[in-house]
């Protein structure tokens, strides 16, 4: 069982079947109900996806000023049934549950990035509100966009920590939401791990600009913080050094390859769309820390500008997107720019001529 196509989770179905495997009876049982709740999510989502036409806007006849951030957080109860009751609305004080200020914060980081940086309003850029669930579940040991609002998990307390501590996770997830609008990459093989690792360059980007880091100061880690103390590992994903996030007996060793001499063939994980992202990822980080200064500037809108490239197909692979990040590269800097060499640079330290 794993978090298939259409519901896109934060953690990958590798390390939740290798707990299921692996943990004490306890996790095993806390990893088998976040499958099954995972799984009964699927019909739902793949029905909303296949009805929405490709890069779709939505429209909002109460949509305020563009812009203008409107965020509501619903307390799940620890159920599974949406959306639980209302907690904390727009310009509300925090309300002191950790989770419900955090998914709040989060979502209001994501924005901020997207619409100061971007001029992108909100994900669908169109003004949408943006709903976060939290305590959703019992042991919940995950977080992810349902096409329309953001569910995090509280996590079991022994491998995982809440899904809303982490910055990025919220910023990765949201971008699904754009990507959605946007490019709107198929979840399978290259295409899907191109869709991963688009979230995870904006949720780092996301976490970077609200600490205000350069990209020489920048972790580059997906999810920092949300694995427990026990765990051997000090993230999710490492985008300086797939592989190298995670090596713990009961999570298993990070798979992610660094570039294509190590793609790994897999039918698991949709085709490995968790594992191979870490060579788009890598070739992000390369290109943003030999650009230097902060990487949502011209790295990210090189990024962003691919994402909106009409000529990008859903089922773009690796060199295709490595293309279409070359043509915003020109068409952002221009030709033989010291962009455009970095970024030739980038792919080609991964194995990907672009």
């Amino acid at each position: 069982m794993s978090c298939r196509n259409p519901l896109l989770c934060i953690v990958p179905p590798h390390i939740l079947d290798q707990i299921a495997r692996k943990g004490s009876p306890e996790q095993r049982g806390w990893a088998l109900d976040t499958l099954q709740h995972d799984h009964s999510l699927r019909a739902a989502r793949l029905q909303a996806v296949l009805t929405m036409p490709p890069r779709q806007r939505a429209i909002d006849a109460l949509a305020p000023e563009p812009g203008t951030l409107r965020r509501t957080i619903y307390d799940g109860g620890e159920t599974t049934q949406l959306p639980g009751q209302l907690v904390r609305a727009e310009g509300n004080e925090p309300s002191g549950d950790p989770a419900v200020d955090e998914a709040y914060d989060g979502l209001g980081a994501t924005h901020s990035l997207y619409w100061k940086i971007y001029r992108r309003d909100s994900i669908d850029d169109a003004g949408l509100a943006l709903d976060g669930i939290v305590h959703y579940g019992q042991r919940y040991d995950n977080a992810f966009w349902d096409t329309q609002r953001m569910i995090f998990g509280d996590g079991d307390g022994e491998l995982f920590t809440r899904f809303t501590i982490a910055v990025d996770v919220i910023g990765h997830e949201l971008t699904h939401g754009v990507t959605q609008y946007t490019a709107n990459f198929n979840y399978w093989q290259q295409p899907g791990a191109l869709n991963e690792s688009v979230s995870d360059v904006f949720g780092s980007l996301v976490k970077q600009y609200a600490l205000g880091q350069s990209a020489e100061q920048a972790d580059w880690l997906i999810g920092a913080g949300l694995l427990a103390d026990a765990v051997q590992g000090e993230a999710l994903r490492s985008m300086k050094a797939p592989g190298t996030a995670y090596d713990d007996p009961k999570l298993g060793k990070d798979p992610q390859p660094a570039d294509m001499a190590n793609y790994v063939q897999t039918t698991a994980d949709n085709g490995g769309v968790h594992i191979n992202s870490g060579i788009p990822n890598r070739a992000f980080y390369l290109l943003a820390t030999n650009l230097g200064g902060n990487a949502w500037d011209k790295a990210g809108w090189i990024w962003y500008s691919t994402l909106r490239d009409p000529q990008l197909q859903p089922t773009a692979r690796f060199r295709t997107f490595a293309a279409a990040t070359r043509r915003a590269a020109v068409r952002v800097y221009g030709q033989e720019s010291t962009e455009e060499k970095a970024l030739l640079d980038a792919w080609s330290q991964v194995g990907i001529e672009a």
